[in-house]
């Protein structure tokens, strides 16, 4: 007999006791917790939003749907960027007033291409104002996951108040399960054993997030 047997034999006469239990799994885990901290309205949500993005060093930029190509060219100009990697549902008219180099998001790109790359622009599924967090869910204007991995420079916009949500719990209503989802709280970082915060280990080093009314 394999150690995995009797592991598990163990774990069946532990179990031999007890009640068959049928009852789906929508209703055997109680919901009745908070869907959200308190009560806002959606422009204190967005300033919530912005409050925690801050707080994980992202940096945050406001302006109105007319300004964002502008925006966005100013932010990559202020970066020196030379290329940028755009997913293949971008709105053409985010980079109108920009002529870095666009470069692709295609399949058989290798991790040493992507990471030669100065910037990648994209949108977003959502974001969560009480985490601070935007997730990707893998749409047309979001790209594949390693997109936003391997650039240092991460400009995600926001539309606003439509994207954000105040909670998790709200977000996961909103989200489809079967989606390749990426949750991003501030640009990548991680911690030795004496607490040195070293950013840029498993992502971008800077994430500037553009929200946009309009």
């Amino acid at each position: 007999m394999s150690s995995r047997d009797r592991i598990l034999g163990r774990v069946r006469r532990a179990l031999a006791d007890l009640r068959q239990d049928d009852t789906p799994y929508e209703q055997a885990v109680s919901r009745d917790y908070l869907q959200q901290h308190g009560e806002r309205d959606a422009e204190q949500t967005v300033d919530l939003l912005a409050e925690n993005l801050v707080d994980y060093r992202a940096v945050v930029h406001r302006c109105g749907a007319g300004e964002l190509p502008g925006l966005i060219a100013h932010l990559l100009g202020e970066r020196g960027s030379q290329s940028v990697l755009v997913p293949p549902g971008l709105d053409e008219g985010w980079l109108a007033d920009t002529d870095v180099k666009r470069v692709a998001d295609l399949p058989d790109s290798t991790p040493r291409e992507l990471d030669r790359v100065d910037s990648v622009v994209t949108g977003c599924a959502l974001a969560v104002a009480e985490t601070g967090t935007i997730v990707l869910d893998g749409s047309p204007d979001q790209g594949r996951r390693r997109i936003t991995l391997i650039p240092d420079h991460h400009i995600c916009v926001v539309r606003v108040p439509g994207q954000v949500v105040s909670s998790v719990p709200q977000a996961l209503e909103r989200l489809v399960p079967g989606r390749p989802l990426t949750w991003i709280s501030g640009p990548s970082a991680t911690s030795d054993i004496e607490l040195d915060r070293v950013e840029g280990v498993h992502g971008p080093r800077t994430l500037e997030v553009v929200l946009v009314r309009g």
